[in-house]
């Protein structure tokens, strides 16, 4: 275990840099997860990060000494640091002392759209692109693209939102969404508060790539004219609409009931 006391250490100044710099972050293709559980899950699904960094008061922590062990056992490097030169790393408030330095999957976009997918058009809220995530992975979808416009997935907030999912998942950031759209071997369904045709009368017994859209805004016009499906989710009550999170979720879940009837 390697300790760092000085701020003016080259190794902490770009550790600084990379904490508080989402450019910085996106041009080293590398990303900070803090906490334990983003940890120990990347870990398992991953394997080794590229550095380990812990606080003091971290190393009081009995889930952290055993995950440092862990490290260490198998030649991981861990930095130590003490809490003055930590906190600035964090963007977690009160957070347990732990973050793993590590480089963020590129994957190539595929040729064509044809397993269940996610297409994310300019939603801008790190927390409802990071709920977007965790839904999508708890309902077995493993895409997911992002225009141009859309939240960084691999910052830090969305990160956390995510608990985790973004290491079941093949995440493609500053994606041309229409040509996806044009080019899909599957059905693709756009939600709008203004279609006709209600979330539950589309069979979706079968791969789908869904679209949603910015918070305000929705789905763009362009890529609503080439979804082969316009969806809209009926509600009750006076409410203009749903959250986007929440219209992913309760789109992707529908997709899981229609799949287990079918199974059953």
């Amino acid at each position: 275990m390697k300790t760092i006391s000085s701020r003016d250490n080259a190794q902490y100044k770009e550790l600084k840099h990379l904490a508080t710099n989402a450019h910085a972050l996106r041009k080293a293709g590398r990303t900070l997860l803090d906490g334990v559980h983003l940890c120990e899950t990347w870990l398992r699904m991953r394997g080794q990060p590229e550095q380990c960094i812990v606080s003091d008061s971290g190393l009081r922590h009995p889930e952290i000494v055993a995950l440092v062990a862990k490290l260490e056992a198998h030649h991981g490097r861990v930095l130590h640091l003490p809490d003055a030169l930590y906190e600035p790393l964090s963007q977690v408030e009160h957070g347990v002392g732990i973050l793993f330095l590590v480089e963020m999957p590129r994957p190539a976009v595929p040729a064509a759209l044809a397993a269940n997918a996610v297409l994310l058009d300019n939603i801008q809220d790190p927390g409802n692109v990071g709920s977007i995530l965790r839904s999508a992975a708890a309902a077995g979808i493993g895409e997911i693209y992002c225009s141009p416009g859309t939240a960084f997935c691999w910052s830090p907030k969305v990160l956390r939102a995510a608990m985790g999912a973004h290491f079941v998942l093949e995440i493609y950031e500053n994606v041309a969404l229409a040509p996806l759209l044009a080019g899909a071997n599957i059905a693709t369904l756009a939600t709008s508060g203004y279609a006709k045709q209600k979330l539950y009368d589309v069979d979706l017994k079968r791969p789908v790539a869904w679209v949603f859209g910015h918070e305000g805004q929705g789905v763009s016009d362009e890529l609503l004219a080439l979804a082969s499906h316009k969806v809209v989710i009926p509600h009750l009550g006076e409410v203009e609409s749903l959250n986007v999170a929440a219209c992913a979720a309760v789109c992707f879940f529908e997709q899981v009931r229609q799949s287990q009837a079918r199974a059953g």
